[in-house]
């Protein structure tokens, strides 16, 4: 929604085309697919650390497995960052639009996942303690 909305806002201004076409959608989908996978990387990494840590408070280990996983998180996504940059400045007129699109969706998914989907689990957890089979 963050990238339609972005799209619909800087039509006509930017210099490049923003027209929502075959590209966008392939730009999109590829968006959804990057966060998707970064929030199956913290999660696991949660599921691993209740594993470990299944007496300590719930919050703790979300945030020590949060931790765990940010530095790898933020070089994966400043490497992505980068190298679509590099695209958007030296590609040509036509791939524009579409690596514009990407490090729109390369930031928002990265938020997503580090600061909206783990604090989401916290926060609809219904039983604070973790629940770990034996």
């Amino acid at each position: 929604m963050i990238l339609l909305s972005l799209f619909s806002l800087f039509w006509g201004i930017l210099p490049f085309s923003l027209e929502i076409d075959q590209a966008f959608i392939a730009a999109i989908l590829t968006v959804m697919g990057y966060s998707i996978n970064d929030t199956v990387v913290v999660f696991d990494r949660v599921r691993e650390f209740l594993g470990i840590h299944h007496k300590s408070e719930l919050k703790k280990v979300i945030n020590d497995a949060l931790n765990a996983t940010l530095s790898r998180t933020i070089n994966t996504s400043l490497t992505i960052f980068f190298v679509l940059f590099a695209i958007f400045v030296f590609g040509g007129e036509v791939i524009r639009g579409f690596s514009f699109a990407l490090l729109i969706g390369i930031v928002v998914g990265t938020y997503s996942s580090l600061c909206i989907a783990t604090p989401i689990v916290v926060d609809f957890m219904k039983n604070p303690e973790p629940q770990v089979k034996k």
